[in-house]
């Protein structure tokens, strides 16, 4: 007996051909189930590029036991459960070829579902029935549905494999078919007001009229919106007209009957029709904009022994509130029924296959979000939770510590990298674990290294272990300034939300500590003083702690032309000379809106600012990540041909005005890519999220513009409301990942890479025929360096190597980075890409044909690697699916490199610390750095009388605390800069250790300083102030070498009359950058970049040139056998030894604090 339509398993074959086409293949022809062997479901394609194709010979190709020769039946779903009939697309199959449906066949802005097949074979003519894999299907499930509607009912069946992570256990464990509630009784509603309908499913009131309006969220008609009566939601009542107003006659007021109100990106609203006795009645409906879910907790990175338990979480947040929760593991779904989870994942009694990728998903009926990957580490339960041997970690020696032994001025370390481990687990399963635990430094070894007259104390890791990671702050600070001026925002509001975090200060510059668990930081930026567009950023931080700096370009706003309301209205978007406007608005009469809803007539002020992508310095203006989630609920990225932000007030500019249906006239001779033109859509900035939101789309439409030439213009449709910020943008699929590591030097050491450096892409499209001539820029992304460097997001393509080229700088604070060099000799080696894949990378670095131009960036087509070249298959351009291998891929992998350029300066610690990796502090004694949530930084400012400039060394050791007492912390190095306008005379502003509190915060240690200037120096004076407070706070230090001057740090935070300069910040780089500045400048209060050679002095001293007779250490090295001492640029740095000399004494007097002189004893 045929089954009956309610009862039909989830299984159609062709659905909704279009009028006037015929399928390309027809239905297998059905017969009953135990005929045969049903294969499991398979899914070997996405929706991506030209459609989803699971056609039987790419499924055999995979598969090749699993389908048998000749099937009898093919079906088709959606991953989500939905028969391939019901889906309301386009698609086609054929029992001998498979499934297809095109994109290209489906609605304007519509793509092709994920669908999964399954085949109908003889019975035995499958090799894996040999194999019982799986148990028996469960009996199916009680129809949900109601009586005589239509429902899913479902049933389960379980993987007997020993492993889940068997291949067999990726089958489908649950599967759906169709079926009917039971028969409805005899009608029994009963009413209270009116008469049942002939349905029996509501009541009517022939002489009553409800009379209702619809209004937008400000006030605005909901024109379009469609009035259900709750109960029959399938058919509208009547829709709203272009006033948001609508009639229903015979719906009775009797205070139960619920209407549902509906309308695109807006939530379904539902009222009640009130209780009356009269023939008519009002009602006046709001509509709240849709929002699509957005993730604001993402599952954390956890360690655990196999046998233990754990917990992972997420949740989101949209309107309507997401409800429905699904978790995965290694992009496989897990058994909803099997884990019981909805947003919390409890998984127990782990095994080792069950390490790896979690992500949850969520959706509402706006729709869908997945979450950041959370890695899951597994240890055995014998296993050590870290690796117990250290990794190579070199650091740079002082030039007078060359290593004969190594041939080196390098020492390795060791390093224990910060992963996570498995350490103390909690009792109760939490979201996030009462203490975080890392791999760190669990046992030191002290080791003397010989330098040229003294030994230096080191050290070194000989062991790691798993241990409480150490607590960070993650900061974000930066300058907000004018795109075209550089003009301050100042005093401008900064939100995160609708939460105001932080103010701009008077120079522009913000600082804001990272919330927690934050995966992706949205501020915008707001002008006071309304001179600026709003400005909504994502700016990507350093999770392992410490301070990353951006620059905000602020675009400037458009002074506002006056509009009349009553009149058809135009304005270009775009002026380049030369050129056609990209778009142009058209804003119809009668538009205008007041913010309670009423229409306005009169005179408007409008502002609308425009941003080019054809100019390509505008780029860092570029709003947000031009990022939005598709439908399946990943962060995809958009190509944008322009942004545009719209004011519009009232005459007197005291009210802000709405706008309804306003046109947008895009050139289609402006799209150079011919296939973005079907997929250009107009899109609006949610700032709460920094995504894009889809608004509409457009449609060829064909006018004559005045005397100009007919041409071809995308017309679309946009409501401005809440939202002013629009894009005009198409998605773009080619993507891939540039990979960039920053370093301290042109050496290249792994053990010198820089982190928290902004590495910045300017997505490029070339002029045909002119590839090094870009016309336009389409994408603008940032990310920040870790310790393995960076992979920055770009366009890209596989069959032509040119269709995008990227722009890529580096910036570290507002210091800009050097690029590799491309000219006079392009070198693979230090580019660190090899050939042949360099050339047909085309890395220039901007200076290459122009030796004035800056040489901080360079530009490469972003040539995506061929899939069989084994010369590209190790980057630095790595496939979008393949992020995973980028961010793991080792230092000898090939990259792009940028470079500080090397200081005169050198720091040394006892203790290593990388000061760009906070995480790599160290609990001990001789830390340089106490406290790794408050690092302070002083500075002494030293001037040099004398024709050369020389470097100044600190040596700091413990002075006061029994357990460092003598003990080197470490040796600061710094050369004196020639004051320009006095050839006789420079200054240094020289680091030292404060005093204060060591890391176990119990007893106070003032710092034993030493300030030794390299050469034939004489102390000539020392800041009266200074010297003052010194005796005044007990000990003080004995001075009986006139070569240099030693002191026990102040404990206090002194300023520029004394000549010290500190300063206490969450981010060791920061705190020295802002003191450095200030001794730079000389006060307190101010910063500068150019040394002021004669304010603020703590030291003076006198150094002449040497006599010629006296040698150097330089030379005396030099005079030793080449093999011993060998020579380098560095080392030629060194001036030479300290030899006492007859000095002068005398008073110098600057615009400082007034010097004293110290008397001096004969040496």
């Amino acid at each position: 007996m045929p089954k009956s339509p309610g009862e039909q398993v989830l299984k159609q074959s062709v659905s909704r051909i279009r009028p006037g086409l015929k399928p390309y293949g027809l239905p297998a022809k059905r017969g009953p189930d135990n005929q045969g062997t049903w294969t499991t479901w398979f899914n070997i394609d996405h929706p991506g590029g030209s459609g989803d194709n699971e056609r039987i010979e790419a499924i055999r190709f995979y598969y090749p036991e699993r389908v048998c020769p000749r099937p009898m039946r093919i079906e088709a779903r959606t991953t989500d459960w939905i028969p391939a009939g019901s889906t309301g697309q386009v698609v086609h199959s054929r029992v001998q070829e498979g499934f297809w449906c095109l994109n290209k066949e489906q609605p304007a802005g519509r793509t092709c579902l994920n669908y999964a097949v399954r085949f109908l074979c003889p019975a035995g003519s499958l090799l894996q029935n040999t194999r019982v894999l799986w148990s028996s299907w469960s009996l199916w499930g009680a129809c949900p549905a109601l009586c005589e509607e239509a429902g899913v009912q479902t049933r389960t069946r379980s993987c007997l494999a020993e492993s889940l992570s068997d291949p067999c256990c990726k089958e489908v464990s649950e599967e759906g078919r169709r079926c009917t509630g039971p028969p409805c009784s005899a009608c029994n509603l009963t009413c209270s007001m009116g008469r049942v309908n002939a349905e029996c499913d509501a009541c009517m009131c022939e002489e009553h009229l409800l009379q209702g309006k619809v209004s937008l969220q400000d006030g605005a008609p909901a024109a379009g919106a469609a009035v259900y009566l709750q109960d029959k939601a399938t058919k509208p009542l009547t829709v709203a007209d272009s006033e948001g107003r609508f009639q229903i006659p015979g719906v009775c007021p009797d205070g139960r009957t619920v209407l549902q109100i509906k309308k695109s990106n807006y939530l379904t609203a539902l009222a009640t029709v009130p209780e009356s006795t009269r023939n008519t009645s009002s009602l006046h409906i709001y509509l709240k904009r849709a929002g699509k879910p957005y993730m604001v907790q993402h599952p954390r990175n956890k360690a655990r022994r196999e046998g233990q338990s754990v917990s992972l979480c997420c949740d989101a947040v949209g309107e309507p509130t997401p409800d429905r929760y699904l978790w995965f593991h290694n992009d496989t779904l897990l058994d909803p029924a099997l884990y019981k989870y909805r947003n919390q994942l409890v998984l127990k009694n782990l095994k080792m296959d069950q390490a790896g990728r979690y992500t949850c998903k969520t959706s509402n009926d706006a729709g869908s979000v997945k979450s950041q990957a959370a890695i899951l580490t597994l240890a055995a339960k014998n296993e050590a939770p870290c690796n117990p041997r250290p990794q190579k970690f070199l650091i740079r020696l002082p030039n007078d510590c060359y290593q004969n032994s190594t041939r080196s001025s390098y020492y390795d370390v060791g390093r224990c990298p910060p992963d996570t481990c498995a350490g103390m687990v909690d009792k109760g399963l939490r979201c996030k674990d009462s203490d975080a635990y890392c791999c760190g430094v669990s046992k030191t070894e002290t080791r003397e290294i010989t330098c040229a007259g003294y030994t230096l104390p080191v050290k070194i890791a000989v062991e790691c272990g798993c241990q409480k990671c150490v607590e960070m702050k993650v900061v974000v600070r930066g300058r907000a300034v004018a795109s075209d001026t550089g003009e301050p925002m100042r005093f401008g509001h900064i939100y995160m939300g609708n939460h105001k975090v932080s103010m701009t200060g008077y120079k522009g510059t913000f600082s804001i500590q990272v919330p927690p668990d934050t995966e992706r930081l949205v501020l915008t930026f707001v002008d006071r003083l309304q001179k600026f567009v709003n400005t909504t950023k994502v700016l990507p931080f350093n999770k392992n702690g410490g301070a990353v700096f951006h620059e905000i370009k602020m675009l400037r706003k458009k002074p506002p032309i006056t509009l009349d309301a009553a009149q058809t209205n135009m304005i270009s978007l775009g002026e380049m000379e030369g050129d056609d406007p990209i778009a142009e608005l058209e804003i119809p009469p009668n538009t205008f809106y007041r913010q309670n809803g009423e229409l306005y007539a009169g005179k408007v002020k409008a502002s609308v600012t425009f941003l080019d992508p054809r100019n390509v310095s505008s780029a860092a203006t570029a709003q947000s990540d031009l990022n939005f989630v598709g439908d399946e609920g990943d962060m995809l990225p958009l190509r944008t041909y322009g942004m545009f932000s719209m004011d519009f007030t009232d005459e007197t500019a005291t009210e802000s005005l709405n706008a309804g249906k306003v046109k947008v006239h895009l050139d289609s001779a402006q799209v150079k890519v011919p296939e973005h033109l079907t997929g250009m859509k107009l899109w609006s900035l949610n700032p709460q999220t920094g995504l894009w939101e889809e608004e509409g789309d457009f449609h060829l439409d064909q006018s004559r513009r005045g005397k100009r030439e007919e041409r071809t213009f995308l017309v679309g449709n946009m409501e401005i409301r809440e939202r002013r910020l629009f894009n005009l943008d198409v998605p773009e699929s080619r993507r891939c990942y540039i990979k960039v590591r920053a370093y301290r030097s042109e050496r290249y050491l792994p053990s010198e890479q820089v982190m928290g450096v902004v590495i910045s892409v300017i997505n490029l499209e070339p002029t045909p025929g002119y590839s090094s001539n870009p016309r336009a820029w389409g994408r603008f992304d940032s990310a920040v360096t870790g310790s393995n460097g960076a992979c920055v997001p770009a366009f890209c393509d596989d069959q032509n190597p040119d269709a995008y080229s990227a722009y890529v700088t580096a910036s570290l604070g507002a210091e800009e980075l050097e690029a590799v060099a491309s000219s006079p000799r392009l070198s693979p080696m230090a580019v660190g890409v090899p050939q042949p894949y360099l050339n047909k990378l085309k890395y220039r670095r901007t200076d290459h044909e122009d030796r004035n131009v800056k040489k901080t960036a360079f530009r490469i087509s972003v040539a995506k690697p061929t899939p069989n070249a084994a010369e590209e298959s190790n980057g630095p351009i790595y496939p979008y699916e393949k992020l995973q291998e980028c961010e793991g891929a080792p230092y000898t992998a090939a990259h792009f490199r940028f470079y500080r350029v090397e200081g005169d300066r050198y720091d040394y610690n006892t203790v290593p610390f990388n000061e760009d990796d906070p995480m790599s502090w160290t609990e001990d004694y001789l830390a340089w750095w106490p406290k790794p949530m408050e690092f302070r930084a002083c500075y002494i400012k030293v001037k040099i009388n004398g024709p050369l400039e020389v470097n100044v060394r600190s040596r700091n050791t413990g002075g006061t605390h029994p357990r460092t007492v003598g003990q080197l912390y470490g040796i600061r190095d710094v050369r004196s800069i020639r004051d320009l306008d006095h050839p006789n005379l420079s200054t240094a502003c020289l680091e030292f250790k404060c005093s204060g509190m060591l890391y176990d915060q119990e007893r106070v240690d003032r710092t034993l300083v030493k300030i030794i200037p390299q050469g034939n120096c004489q102390r000539e004076s020392v800041n009266s102030i200074l010297h003052e407070y010194l005796v005044n706070h007990l000990p003080v230090a004995v001075n009986n070498d006139s070569s240099q001057y030693t002191m026990l740090a102040p404990l206090d935070p002194l300023g520029h009359n004394y000549g010290i300069y500190t300063v206490t910040d969450q981010d060791p780089r920061t705190a020295k950058e802002i003191a450095l500045g200030r001794c730079f400048a000389g006060t307190s209060d101010s910063s500068s970049r150019i040394m002021k050679s004669n304010v603020g002095i703590a030291l003076t001293f006198n150094c002449q040139e040497r006599d010629a007779q006296q040698q150097s250490l330089f030379q005396s090295l030099r005079n030793q056998p080449a093999s011993r001492y060998p020579v380098s640029p560095l080392r030629e740095r060194v001036l030479g030894v300290r030899r006492p000399s007859n000095t002068r004494m005398g008073q110098v007097r600057g615009k400082g604090a007034p010097l004293i002189r110290i008397p001096q004893r004969a040496q």
